[in-house]
């Protein structure tokens, strides 16, 4: 596949900012690919070849030789997934409860279950819309995230939800245990999010990010930790746990943020303690409310207790 050459002028949101990142941004590109290709002399400002510190200067003429786009993975093919939970399903919707472990859709480097392929084994037809390998998905869980999702099966659903998701006309609501005691015990977080400036699979909270909104309630305290409630406003990428890790209280379990990997063993844990326990929107179909509700799994439930003392 030939690939493309483009140009055009630093926007002056980006005066100031390092090469590298105008041209991640720009192009939707890692990082780590925006500084090869400027290492390999196929980014120019202005004619030249800059060092991938270089600063931006809004207007400047950008020429950049942008690499073969990554090939698309295959449609999924149906795949039985161990503790994929169909709750509900019409002709419109799929409600699943989605173990950990499973991604919502496949994407590069990822070769383990997802729940586009439980859901074609399990006979759900899921809408056409958008790229192949995630159709029907409207939004996602992190892998190491449980919990309930809805994935559009007719081509209205999808319309709608996607738009009710944009517009926040969705309830999230998620129980997290995080490390310490969050001050106040209920609040909101209210702090853009974009991409780590050093980590490609990590976001932060950052100035210039998009916003980000998180309401939380303290349910129970616990001498190290506390189960907190939380409403999502946005629904940003690790948003949960970026959020509370920039308060200095990640997700008991979530070392990628910041966890105490010593609490995470005498919990059990192998993964943060989130999970997605209730979803409530319009139904596309019918126009009625409705709401779906997940108790939490069995690991979850165990470092609870062991919290508790039970066990």
């Amino acid at each position: 596949m030939q690939r493309e050459l483009r140009e055009l002028p630093v926007p002056d949101g980006l005066d100031g900012v390092r090469l590298d990142q105008v041209i991640s941004r720009l192009f939707g590109l890692s990082r780590t690919v925006a500084a090869d290709l400027i290492l390999a002399d196929e980014v120019t400002v202005d004619g030249t070849a800059c060092a991938k510190s270089t600063r931006a200067t809004a207007g400047a003429w950008l020429t950049v030789l942008l690499p073969e786009p990554p090939t698309a993975p295959a449609p999924p093919k149906p795949e039985l997934v161990d503790g994929l939970e169909v709750v509900y399903a019409d002709e419109d919707i799929a409600v699943v409860d989605k173990p950990v472990g499973v991604a919502a859709h496949p994407s590069p480097g990822w070769t383990g279950p997802t729940v586009i392929a439980g859901l074609a084994a399990a006979g759900h037809r899921v809408s056409v819309h958008g790229p192949a390998e995630r159709q029907g998905v409207v939004h996602r869980l992190d892998v190491g995230t449980s919990g309930l999702m809805v994935v559009a099966k007719s081509e209205r659903a999808y319309s709608f939800l996607k738009h009710a998701f944009k517009y926040r006309e969705v309830d999230k609501r998620y129980r997290a245990v995080v490390q310490g005691h969050p001050d106040p015990l209920r609040g909101t977080i209210d702090a853009p999010i974009d991409r780590h400036p050093a980590y490609d699979y990590k976001w932060a909270v950052r100035a210039g990010g998009r916003a980000s909104i998180t309401h939380y309630d303290t349910v129970e305290a616990f001498p190290a930790a506390s189960l907190v409630d939380i409403h999502l406003e946005t629904g940003r990428t690790h948003q949960i746990r970026v959020h509370f890790s920039a308060l200095k209280h990640p997700c008991v379990g979530d070392l990628t943020y910041g966890a105490d990997p010593t609490l995470a063993a005498k919990l059990d844990l192998t993964r943060q303690w989130l999970h997605a326990y209730r979803l409530g929107f319009t139904h596309p179909g019918t126009g009625e409310p409705v709401e779906f509700r997940s108790d939490d799994p069995a690991d979850l439930a165990h470092a609870l207790s062991v919290l508790r003392g039970e066990s």
